[in-house]
């Protein structure tokens, strides 16, 4: 019996010396790091020659290409096991036609919707950290099919592997504290329209539990300012609202990715109002902090000639990684980032 009893007391101390060792091992990794090592650039390539292919006739809102582009996002997030807010198998947030044409100029639109996918929170649950891309593109003219692999593939497939990276985390036990909402939004094409009906119709989530939009619209090629050194994004937007999110970027920047972060675009005197043409304005409208991020132009912008052989897989994945690493420490750091330079409502 005193044998039995020595057994499994040993058995007993040595599970305990193991499961100590493993916390402390487990200590001393950089999660964020380990996660974000996850987005590739072969898994980001290998997204965007399917998303951004003639298959999917270009994505023009409301055309059957950009619902096979929608369904192809949807089983991503069924696969791999990343829920819809709204609830069973539905991950799409319908928007109407009739809507779409009472607020949009650019031609007359069929029934479209946003994609939407969620990852809850472990300890604040009810903010929401939103990642956004839009989802649609220009469709086929004169025959040619415009295939939008930089606007906006390439913000749509960093969605995908940034989704995938959290939920590998949280089925670790290292799922971020805030929750994180994965926001595919349609029609940004014909004037932000899908992220107009979220903020403006049917926020899913009370705009004022948003802690903030990181929106990302075209981060796979460079432009020609930057031919002599491509590591760069340009950054819009982030010190707007909020000064703390500004610092958080910049910061994880400096530890993680050391991409040089251009703020040209973020000059209130921009010629091109590059922020107010992206759908994280209709965040900043609700004074949630935001930031945009933004390779800039290129020869094929708006062009059937934005194919995804063009793409610099190796500089979307980093910058995928910064986006990731940002809404990592802005979801799990213990106080809500402030909106210190939000506008205040004018009181009667």
């Amino acid at each position: 019996m005193k044998k039995i009893l020595y057994v499994a007391g040993a058995i007993a101390f040595m599970a305990c010396s193991t499961s100590k060792e493993a916390s402390k091992e487990d200590a001393n990794v950089d999660q964020a790091a380990k996660y974000a090592a996850t987005i590739t650039a072969k898994d980001l390539g290998n997204h965007l020659f399917t998303y951004a292919s003639d298959e999917f006739q270009g994505r023009e809102t409301g055309e059957p290409g950009q619902k096979m582009a929608v369904e192809y996002l949807k089983n991503f997030y069924v696969s791999q096991g990343i829920v819809s807010p709204i609830g069973g198998d539905d991950y799409f947030q319908e928007v109407p036609a009739e809507w779409i044409n009472k607020n949009t100029r650019r031609g007359t639109f069929k029934d479209s919707e946003n994609v939407v996918a969620f990852i809850e929170g472990s300890e604040k649950p009810e903010e929401i950290v939103v990642i956004s891309a839009h989802l649609d593109h220009e469709g086929v003219k004169n025959g040619q099919v415009y295939n939008g692999a930089d606007d906006d593939g390439s913000g749509t497939v960093a969605m995908l592997e940034i989704a995938e990276a959290f939920q590998m985390a949280a089925k670790a036990g290292k799922g971020p504290k805030r929750s994180i909402l994965f926001l595919h939004v349609t029609g940004e094409e014909k004037g932000l329209l899908g992220s107009k009906y979220y903020t403006d119709v049917d926020p899913i989530f009370p705009l004022e539990n948003t802690v903030c939009d990181l929106n990302i619209d075209m981060i796979g090629r460079t432009d020609s300012r930057h031919k002599a050194d491509p590591n760069y994004v340009y950054l819009i937007g982030s010190d707007k609202l909020s000064t703390e999110l500004h610092t958080i970027s910049e910061a994880m920047n400096d530890k993680y990715t050391n991409i040089n972060l251009d703020y040209k675009y973020n000059d209130e005197n921009d010629p091109n109002r590059f922020y107010y043409r992206s759908d994280h304005y209709n965040f900043v409208k609700n004074n949630v902090p935001i930031i945009f991020y933004f390779n800039g132009t290129h020869v094929d912008y708006h062009k059937p000639t934005d194919t995804p052989d063009k793409i610099n897989y190796e500089l979307l994945e980093n910058r995928a990684r910064l986006v990731f690493h940002t809404a990592w420490e802005v979801a799990n750091k213990e106080t809500r980032i402030i909106a210190d330079k939000a506008k205040k409502e004018e009181t009667k």
